[in-house]
């Protein structure tokens, strides 16, 4: 049986972590395409700010080319992106063993969700094995930081609340310990948002996108279904 994993890696040379850092309340989710040549496009979702903040942080990036709007949806956006920097340009200064690097490509897992945040990447991933798991991990513990969130077999159900990112973990403890929940509410979303240092908006989406994830686990998948 195999293994889940949800992990950090905290290095600040990895792609688009300066595009998060400029706009810190989005949720940035980023998908490899390996069809594309030798170096693989970036489908970048981004989620919260404005348009025109998201755009001048992608184009101020070293490590951005060219980009591209193909979708949107609220205030979602999916942009393709063309890396400006090459694999040895991008991580040289930053993690000694790139073949290292490289040769984890090959590892019996797949990366199934990668969250940029201003100091790495939070990453969600399925291990074929302990030994292909830790293999992985050391490789990250002597190149960079390496912070491990959740470990689970394959199978195993989650105790409710292990799917939410570390932000909006944080926004639900800011806004329940500030009395947002309470009856009749003791905060605001702006009152949150002062507390975060973030936009109302952020703060309204971030809530939104844990409580969705909460009744999932805790409500949709335990009771029947609705008769038709």
């Amino acid at each position: 049986m195999g293994l889940v994993a949800e992990f950090g890696i905290h290095c600040d040379g990895l792609p688009l972590v300066t595009v998060a850092g400029a706009v810190p309340a989005v949720t940035l989710v980023l998908d490899l395409q390996f069809n594309h040549g030798n170096r693989p496009l970036f489908l970048a979702t981004v989620t919260g700010e404005s348009q025109t903040a998201i755009e001048n942080a992608l184009a101020d990036a070293v490590d951005v080319g060219e980009w591209t709007l193909i979708g949107q949806a609220g205030d979602t956006r999916r942009y393709q992106v063309f890396p400006a920097l090459s694999f040895e340009e991008q991580l040289g200064d930053h993690i000694d063993d790139l073949a290292g690097l490289e040769a984890l490509a090959t590892a019996e897992a797949t990366i199934e969700r990668i969250e940029v945040e201003p100091d790495g990447w939070r990453q969600t991933g399925w291990f074929a094995t302990r030994e292909a798991f830790n293999t992985f991990a050391s490789f990250w513990q002597r190149n960079a930081t390496f912070r491990l969130h959740r470990l689970t077999r394959d199978g195993e159900p989650e105790p409710p609340g292990n799917g939410l990112t570390d932000r909006q973990h944080e926004a639900l403890r800011t806004a329940y310990e500030l009395g947002y929940f309470e009856i009749p509410r003791q905060a605001s979303l702006n009152d949150i948002a002062a507390e975060l240092d973030i936009s109302a908006s952020s703060v309204s989406e971030r809530l939104r996108r844990a409580q969705t994830h909460l009744i999932q686990e805790t409500v949709a998948t335990t009771w029947p279904p609705l008769p038709n």
